[in-house]
């Protein structure tokens, strides 16, 4: 029997191009065809990534007061929403936030600060802690995520270490306006240029759930496909209190499945991430939705809770994954979830605001690995 989905997948493998009547065609599936679409992405999740999954660890090296206007985001100018706010991490800290992250087996750390761009001393700052970080991890990847870039720096980032530069285009060109004013589209766009002209493999990917179309997510997925990103991390907006998105649920557990879905068909071989927000849209459907993204972030956020560690770690095992560049399942340095007192990493139900992170980076609690 003739399944439309199957033939999709046969004709990616084959090379063929996404069109946006194909692409529309996955997001506008019925929920009787939501195994179809997910057993035909997953083919081409497994064609390029086995049953891998890579694991990835957030540290927030700079938390809040951004001068930028995001409306998604718990940090922009002006937020109500009561997260951690501190300056730069020391290195010696965020050396040990991300060990952390490393000895629960991620194989990539990602540097995070808040800002619209790095100063040349900002820069340096962080060239010292990837110096320090691949002096005692010299396997880990190490991905920067310092904002709008200037001349030179992403060839200093690339000198330092730094494997890999993220700097997501959220939503598409037409959109953009409605959620930043500060910045425009083409300034995202020429800095991950910027970043895979020095070398750095680009990071670049979305959030979802803030109102756009069905034409709004292809065209955002067709501008990441143009920019040949490597890494595609998909987030799920987390509505902030404080923010001007506050209250704002848009998205099923099914129509998450299928944007990965779309993203999967559209970048065949990038890195597709289940990132922030995950555990608040995709809930029980988690695990399926690993047969489609071949990546995750373990733990928490930037400056919110995500389900305990060894939840993570365990929902890759019982799914049938395996940790990218480990032999059996490794053990949280964290608490384990079936520890006394630990969350059981239970679907947060729907409506729930996010959990601010209180524990981790810029706080004397451990942080969740």
């Amino acid at each position: 029997m003739f399944n439309y989905f199957q033939d999709l997948a046969d004709r990616q493998l084959s090379g063929a191009t996404l069109t946006s009547q194909d692409a529309l065609a996955v997001l506008e599936s019925t929920d009787a065809q939501l195994l179809d679409v997910v057993a035909a992405a997953s083919r081409l999740r497994r064609a390029y990534f086995d049953n891998s999954v890579k694991v990835n660890y957030l540290v927030n090296l700079k938390s809040g007061l951004c001068p930028e206007d995001c409306t998604y985001c718990s940090q922009r100018l002006g937020s109500a929403a009561q997260i951690l706010k501190y300056t730069w991490l020391k290195p010696e800290e965020a050396l040990a936030q991300a060990a952390s992250g490393i000895a629960a087996g991620a194989s990539r750390v990602c540097l995070v600060a808040s800002g619209k761009g790095p100063t040349d001393r900002d820069v340096d700052r962080v060239a010292g802690m990837v110096d320090g970080l691949k002096d005692q991890h010299p396997d880990v990847e190490v991905c920067a995520c310092l904002g709008i870039l200037k001349d030179g720096q992403a060839e200093r980032l690339k000198a330092s270490g730094v494997d890999a530069y993220n700097h997501n285009l959220n939503t598409s060109e037409a959109r953009y306006q409605d959620i930043c004013s500060t910045h425009e589209f083409s300034d995202r766009v020429r800095t991950v240029e910027h970043a895979k002209s020095a070398g750095l493999s680009p990071c670049s990917g979305l959030i979802v759930g803030m109102g756009e179309s069905n034409e709004d997510l292809v065209d955002a997925v067709f501008a990441l496909r143009e920019l040949d990103s490597d890494s595609i991390p998909v987030n799920f907006l987390m509505p902030f209190d404080g923010t001007p998105l506050e209250g704002t649920w848009l998205l099923t557990p099914a129509q998450c499945v299928r944007i990965l879905a779309l993203v999967r068909f559209a970048c065949p071989a990038a890195e597709i991430r289940m990132a922030g927000g995950r555990e608040m849209h995709l809930r029980s459907l988690q695990p399926l939705a690993l047969n489609i993204a071949n990546s995750l972030f373990l733990g928490d956020y930037l400056t919110s809770e995500g389900q305990p560690g060894q939840a993570d770690l365990d929902m890759i095992a019982d799914a049938g994954f395996t940790v990218l560049g480990q032999g059996a399942p490794p053990q949280s340095a964290g608490a384990s979830m079936h520890d006394a007192g630990a969350s059981p990493g239970a679907p947060v139900a729907p409506g729930a605001l996010p959990a601010i992170r209180r524990r981790g980076a810029g706080t004397t609690v451990a942080p969740n690995a």
